[in-house]
């Protein structure tokens, strides 16, 4: 693949939480809604443009509890105004339609899995029926998805609820890989998962993730290769093997280094507004 400078603005979406990290693996991990609020902002500060959400119980238990999401969005909001909202809808903080109960709060994006995969210990399973209602909930509500796409089908998959408009609004796709016994970190099947996103989706933008120790290569990948990227601590809680992360933010500084490097701006919000054709909710 040309490895041309491609300078146009990168996205930088921060995952502040998810639903395995825990504050025994590492204390800087925000857990409660006013936690993950002060992440958020302080990411959002550091250039992150939209965050991705999951929220969890006091105890730090996973959660799908759809007044939390509210008052976290409505935090974000308030604190970071123009950052676009993602919920996320994965299956490890819910099952069935539990998953997407909290859809009504209308954030801005929403991820989804269109097909089942395996996890570390359990299988992730995304059958037909729960993925085009929720594809139904989040046209209902003029909800902007982002396809995570843990194999190389989901892809393909992704094309077809478009194509039939099972799903609305300028694709995103988002290449998850690194975590265990889904798709590894490979960088022929990377370029290859960019080249199948082009066929099939010609007006797609993608962007990619990786766990753990993943996440800083998949950055780069992505940033080289002229997609936008993600970062933060639901998928890493480190900055080297020996050092956790003291913040979503530092992980986000981080992500900009790696811009600089390869000459891509950062986007503001109201870019990536832009290049994802999402407007501001009135």
């Amino acid at each position: 693949m040309s490895k041309t400078i491609n300078k146009n603005p990168c996205i930088i979406c921060v995952a502040i939480t998810g639903s395995v990290p825990t504050k025994e693996n590492n204390p800087n991990i925000p857990i409660s809604v006013n936690e993950q609020i002060e992440s958020t902002q302080e990411a959002f500060e550091a250039g992150a443009s939209i965050v991705h959400c999951h929220v969890r119980n006091d105890d730090g238990s996973v959660s799908s509890d759809p007044i939390k999401f509210k008052k976290l969005k409505d935090g974000i909001t308030k604190f970071c105004p123009g950052m676009i909202i993602q919920f996320s809808t994965g299956g490890r903080s819910g099952s069935g339609r539990e998953r997407g109960y909290m859809l009504p709060h209308c954030p801005d994006m929403a991820s989804l899995t269109v097909g089942s995969n395996n996890f570390p210990n359990r299988v992730y399973e995304n059958s037909p029926e729960l993925i085009d209602w929720l594809s139904s909930e989040m046209i209902r509500y003029k909800i902007v998805p982002e396809i995570e796409a843990f194999d190389l089908s989901h892809i393909f998959q992704a094309s077809q609820l478009f194509k039939y408009n099972k799903l609305k609004g300028k694709p995103y796709i988002q290449f998850v890989m690194g975590v265990k016994n889904a798709m590894p970190v490979d960088r022929q099947v990377f370029e290859f998962y960019i080249e199948t996103v082009k066929r099939l989706m010609p007006s797609a933008n993608w962007c990619a993730a990786g766990t753990g120790k993943y996440q800083k290569i998949i950055n780069e990948w992505s940033i080289e290769l002229g997609g936008h990227t993600r970062t933060g601590m639901e998928d890493n809680i480190r900055i080297s093997k020996h050092q956790l992360a003291s913040s979503n933010a530092e992980l986000v500084f981080l992500t900009k280094e790696i811009c600089s490097k390869y000459e891509r701006p950062v986007a503001n919000w109201k870019e990536a507004r832009q290049i994802l054709d999402i407007p501001l909710r009135t």
